[in-house]
């Protein structure tokens, strides 16, 4: 797995994450915020979990679960974007580093995998 490459990049992401909920709870949308907050961030806690995992089954199970919490991250990002709580160069911005963590997971699963045979 690149762990700094895609340790740096969650980290960065989860930034932008939380700037983003503040930017969207101080125009008063809470709902979206509130979840784009906790799946945006989940990404990056569950990467960082992984480097400590019990095993490769712990391993693979973890950045699995960073995957389902891009997935849902890329999800609300796009409803931002067409409700018109964020622009299409924040979205753009925001969707291309999701979009890379999840390419790097879904690498870094299928190694683990053949590694683990």
């Amino acid at each position: 797995m690149k762990d700094n490459k895609l340790l740096e990049l969650s980290m960065d992401f989860s930034v932008d994450i939380i700037n983003l909920v503040k930017h969207l709870k101080a125009n008063h949308e809470t709902i979206i915020a509130n979840q784009i907050g906790r799946s945006g961030t989940s990404i990056g806690a569950n990467i960082h979990e992984a480097q400590y995992a019990q095993g490769t089954k712990d391993f693979i199970s973890k950045l699995e679960i960073a995957l389902k919490e891009a997935s849902e991250t890329g999800y609300w990002l796009e409803l931002l974007h067409r409700t018109n709580y964020i622009d299409e160069q924040l979205y753009k911005s925001l969707s291309a580093k999701c979009t890379s963590m999840r390419v790097m997971l879904i690498a870094s699963c299928r190694t683990a995998k053949e590694n683990a045979k």
